[in-house]
């Protein structure tokens, strides 16, 4: 266990770093720096932002900052993340079911009876020998197989065009496998392949974005969900 805050200080300080230098460095503002400073956390916007600025601060400090994001994680980050949702139970019927079950029994029965015996007729009076009958299946075809659609991966491309923005990406939802993490230079690209992506942005009117090869307008706000068909603000 270390403290977070002055460990940062410190590590600023040994640099003789100032706070609009490492804005330059980080494309995090100075405010957000201090935060992290001052152990701050509920300044910034959400527990990604306070991950991603940690790491990025940390390691423009020549520091290693999965440490930093563990110990985040250890000691102000419990219970932050999403709980799962629920099912909702249905009330079960307490009728008895066991003659409508008996139905559906019959019924069933009565339908392979026909079956078979449409199977045997065909067999028998379908003609010459080898010829085949229709609904049946051969004995040794091939079996088609459908490939996954395209249209149900995402392709998300973020190009920063206008200057640098911290970025984070990850696969399906926030607490999903994390794809990147990091600035975003003027003049980058990344590209990122799922079928469902979250979207991070700190300056996201330096970016522009591609989904599926269409030019998507961001909506307001900075964190975002983006599925083959649109991309959305994410809901707090």
């Amino acid at each position: 266990m270390f403290d977070i805050g002055s460990s940062l200080r410190e590590a600023r300080l040994r640099q003789d770093l100032d706070f609009p230098e490492l804005e330059e460095r980080t494309k995090i503002r100075p405010k957000y720096l201090r935060a992290l400073e001052d152990e701050r956390f509920d300044i910034l916007p959400a527990p990604t932002y306070v991950r991603g600025f940690l790491r990025s601060y940390a390691e423009a400090l020549g520091l290693d900052g999965q440490p930093f994001v563990d110990e985040y994680n250890t000691r102000f980050a419990v219970g932050e993340e999403d709980a799962p949702l629920r099912s909702r139970r249905v009330p079960v019927q307490r009728r008895d079911r066991k003659p409508r079950e008996s139905r559906i029994a019959v019924v069933a029965l009565f339908a392979i009876a026909v079956a078979t015996a449409l199977v045997i007729a065909a067999w028998r009076f379908g003609g010459p020998e080898g010829e085949a009958v229709r609904g049946l299946a051969t004995q040794g075809s091939e079996r088609v197989t459908q490939k996954p659609s395209r249209a149900q991966q995402t392709r998300l491309v973020v190009h920063a065009v206008s200057g640098g923005s911290w970025m984070e990406v990850r696969e399906g939802s926030t607490a999903g496998e994390l794809l990147y993490s990091g600035t975003l230079e003027r003049g980058q690209r990344k590209t990122f392949e799922a079928s469902r992506l979250q979207l991070a942005l700190a300056e996201p009117q330096n970016v522009a974005v591609r989904v599926n090869g269409n030019r998507v307008a961001l909506p307001v706000g900075t964190t975002f969900v983006v599925t083959p068909s649109r991309i959305a603000r994410t809901t707090p």
